[in-house]
């Protein structure tokens, strides 16, 4: 690990205004990356919910299901995790990777028959051993989603063990460096049928930082086939480090100008990464003692607190609006109090930009995926349409999922999709609400009266020979909307079936709920 961070904190002479602040608790660690004191990532773990993508496991097949070409792998959790039979074949090169061949040579060719999704039931029959990876956590009560394409990330490269191609990252888009990638990686000491990736944080880096990488990476892979052949299935074999290591891999970069930490244990475990490599970037990691939270201090609770809104406001006075469905992500872009100029155009072009600048962020920070829909203001220019639709595509180049985004469509909306490789921070962080149920709405007391007085009816019309008292319990709302405007319709209900009512509140009840009971026995009473 040591290594790989090589070059990070200190060595860059030019500040870039970018900080890391590291919150570490007993049950929670945060970490929040600022650009300008501006919040742009946010990540959380907990030890009681540990994030279980990209770990690396010895299953057993359970069960195999014909019918939508699939296999569930018993991985030691409570609910086996998904294998489809296409993700039971090492996968072709990532398109966002570019290949590159080894000295110059074409790929070998391989002998014997291709495999493909039909053989997979006969590779791997019922009660067999697999070897597999989770590329997506449980969601919801959905188990793991698994694959055999095993890899394994590390600070500059990715190993792929049974995949043979190499490839440079097609986010590193200037030619010259790209060259001399591709000389590097032809260079490198790769086993036979094995293939690396260089990520796109390997740019500007030197040969001898990736070979350091790739060493690291197959003694992760040894003992991954040491664990192989000793453990019985179902077992773990690799487990992605915690926050705080992949903090330090995936976000320490020369670009960071300062890591705060609250937590003496945590910023001693960074600097003890970083330090043997630089006593300058050791001294960048400073622990945090102030009386204030970190995340107060830098305001970071504050941008957290505001941006998890589902209604969040753009530096020009408008707005977006952020639904998330079962099915798909809605957001939905404003003016709001942006007037502007007299120049309209000017002004949904404007607020449209920056809508495009902040639904990028928020996809990040929320942790949300899947299919996503932007109802951006009409736009009558084609130019602007493409404005936004390029401002969306050049955000999205630092996240660190996978997307794909559409031109904006005639309607105005823009479809694009993110990788979903684990629940959103709202899943993670929220219960649904016990009163609505997570539907964000209950019924109204005046539509809680009208159901109220149709059941009396029903209910006094059938037991109106044998009870002549009823008792009502209902959330104190409704009692006062009973109260104040429907009085009367209550009165002419005793007349009609020659009965008494009594009203009860209780505050604990639901709002949508109450109870008619014999004002006598106790019984309820039902229609």
């Amino acid at each position: 690990m040591i290594e790989t961070v090589k070059k990070i904190l200190g060595l860059g002479q030019k500040s870039t205004g970018i900080k890391l602040i590291v919150s570490s608790e007993r049950l929670e660690t945060r970490v929040a990356l600022l650009e300008d004191n501006r919040l742009e990532e946010y990540t959380t773990e907990r030890d009681s919910d540990r994030n279980i993508v990209g770990a690396i496991y010895k299953g057993k097949v359970r069960n195999i299901e014909q019918g939508i070409k699939a296999m569930f792998i018993d991985i030691g959790f409570e609910k086996n995790a998904f294998l489809q039979f296409w993700d039971a074949i090492p996968a072709a090169l990532d398109s966002g990777i570019e290949a590159v061949t080894r000295n110059n040579s074409a790929p070998k060719k391989k002998g014997g028959p291709k495999i493909t999704h039909k053989d997979v039931p006969n590779i791997y029959p019922v009660g067999s051993d697999i070897l597999v990876q989770v590329k997506k956590g449980p969601i919801g009560n959905k188990g793991p989603r698994i694959t055999t394409d095993i890899s394994l990330a590390g600070r500059y490269l990715v190993l792929m063990p049974f995949n043979d191609q190499c490839g440079v990252s097609r986010k590193i888009e200037d030619p010259k460096e790209r060259e001399r990638l591709r000389t590097i990686l032809r260079e490198l000491d790769i086993p036979e049928s094995m293939g690396v990736i260089i990520r796109t944080v390997g740019q500007g880096q030197r040969a001898r930082y990736f070979v350091r990488d790739l060493s690291l990476l197959l003694e992760q892979w040894a003992d991954i086939q040491k664990g192989l052949e000793e453990k019985p299935a179902p077992a773990c074999l690799f487990m992605e480090p915690g926050l705080i290591e992949r903090t330090v891999r995936d976000f320490l970069t020369d670009e960071v100008d300062a890591v705060m930490v609250d937590d003496a244990k945590a910023c001693e475990q960074m600097q003890e990464l970083v330090g043997q490599i630089s006593k300058r970037a050791k001294k960048r990691i400073q622990h945090y003692t102030g009386a204030q939270p970190i995340f107060d201090c830098f305001g970071v609770q504050s941008q957290i607190d505001a941006a998890f809104h589902r209604q969040v406001w753009l530096p020009c006075g408008g707005y977006i609006v952020i639904d998330e469905t079962e099915a798909l992500i809605a957001i939905d872009v404003n003016t709001g109090r942006n007037k502007g100029s007299r120049d309209m155009e000017k002004t949904i072009l404007q607020t449209n930009l920056e809508a495009a600048d902040e639904i990028c962020r928020q996809v990040r920070l929320r942790n949300i995926g899947g299919i996503i829909i932007g109802d951006f203001i009409d736009m009558k220019g084609r130019r602007d349409q493409q404005a936004v639709y390029q401002r969306v595509k050049d955000r999205l180049k630092r996240d660190k999922a996978r997307t794909h985004v559409l031109p904006i469509s005639p309607l105005g909306l823009l479809e694009m999709t993110r990788q979903r490789a684990a629940e959103s921070l709202a899943s993670t962080q929220f219960v649904s609400c016990p009163q609505c149920q997570g539907k964000g709405v209950i019924k109204s007391p005046m539509t809680m009266s009208v159901e109220l007085q149709r059941t009396l009816h029903s209910v006094m019309r059938k037991h109106q020979d044998t009870v002549h008292e009823v008792k009502v319990v209902v959330h104190p709302d409704l009692l006062a909307r009973l109260r104040s405007d429907d009085e009367e319709h209550l009165v002419d209900i005793e007349r009609r079936y020659a009965g008494r009512l009594s009203f009860r509140s209780d505050p604990t009840f639901h709002p949508e709920k109450f109870i008619i009971t014999n004002a006598i026995t106790g019984e309820e009473l039902r229609p």
